[in-house]
Formats: structure tokens, C-alpha cells, sequence
């Protein structure tokens, strides 16, 4: 299993510093660069907590009531279960951070892998973002990642839609094909 992902699309990188495996189930550890510009959509995770700290550069976050944080180098936050977060680049250069997932979580590496994966095979738009509504499905119901506000209302399609997956085989072969 490959410890470096590149996204070619967006020209962001992950390493795995530690996975849910090799720590017995305790974290998943990741260091991310993140070009200018760069970020994640408004979402929560009801499984984990999520502490990201700032190696180089400085890193926004958005958090519940529209607070906004910015993160300098060394400089550390914690996301716990159930809070709306997304993270951003504030900078007009690439900016690097860890990020710790307790407990560990197999399911949010593996989306990784797969949204990747899907950016490097042509399977994404132009921000990286999958054309097909069931790998977003996948994607989102594997990292235990959920969309708050109006869009919670797009929630059970995607449920619908990641189950369907699961019982076709989809689901399996995009753990075949990226994750391995």
C-alpha cells in the first residue's frame, strides 16, 4: 500500500505517517500539503476526533457559527465528534500539516486513497471533486464524513445510493483498485 498519495488534479499530497492498522485501531496519522486556494467542504465526522496541527505555512479553519481559525506553524486544534469543520489554505503558497484521527479509522485512509485514486484516473472535475454521485456516496459513508445544513437533506440519496454500491460490488472494487 502506497505511503504517498498525489492528487495530479489539485497537486495536493497525503503520507501516512501512521494508519489504523499499524497503531492497532488507536490513530490514523496523515501530513498533508495543501496548494493555495486549496481546502475541503463544510462536513463532520460523528466517529473521531480530528487535531490538526500546522507544520509550515498557516492553515485556515471554519468552524461551527461561522468562526474562523488560522493556524500557525506548531500551532494545534481539535475537531471532536459532530462538529462542522472544513480546513483552507489562506495562503498564496503551499502549506503543510498533520493530522491525527482518534480513534484511528481504516474507512477515512481508504477514501482518501479512492478520491485520489479517482483524480488520477479522470473519474473527477477540475476540483477534484468525483462526477459520479455513488463514489461521493462511497466516499463520504467510508470516512464517516456527513454534510450539514440543507445539504443533510441530500443524506439518505447518498445512503441510498453508498448501500446500493456495497451490494453491487462498487464499492469493493474501488478498494481493489486504489487501495492496495
Amino acid at each position: 500500500m502506497k505511503r504517498k498519495i498525489i492528487n495530479s488534479v489539485i497537486k495536493d499530497t497525503v503520507s501516512f505517517i501512521q494508519t489504523s492498522d499499524e497503531t492497532n485501531g488507536s490513530i490514523s496519522e496523515l501530513e498533508l500539503t495543501l496548494m493555495p486556494g486549496g481546502g475541503n467542504f463544510p462536513h463532520y465526522h460523528k466517529s473521531f476526533t480530528e487535531t490538526f496541527t500546522v507544520i509550515e505555512g498557516s492553515l485556515g479553519l471554519k468552524l461551527e457559527g461561522n468562526k474562523v481559525k488560522i493556524l500557525k506553524p506548531n500551532e494545534c486544534y481539535s475537531v471532536p465528534p459532530n462538529q462542522v469543520h472544513s480546513f483552507f489554505n489562506p495562503e498564496d503558497k503551499e502549506i503543510k500539516f498533520n493530522i491525527k484521527i482518534s480513534p484511528g479509522h481504516r474507512g477515512f485512509e481508504n477514501s482518501l486513497r479512492i478520491l485520489y485514486g479517482l483524480a488520477e484516473d479522470g473519474f473527477t472535475n477540475e476540483k477534484s471533486i468525483p462526477k459520479s454521485f455513488t463514489h461521493i456516496a462511497i466516499v463520504g459513508r467510508m470516512s464517516d464524513s456527513y454534510l450539514p445544513g440543507v445539504t443533510k437533506l441530500l443524506s439518505p440519496i447518498f445512503d441510498y445510493l453508498a448501500k446500493r454500491a456495497e451490494r453491487s460490488g462498487l464499492e469493493k472494487q474501488l478498494i481493489d483498485r486504489y487501495c492496495k
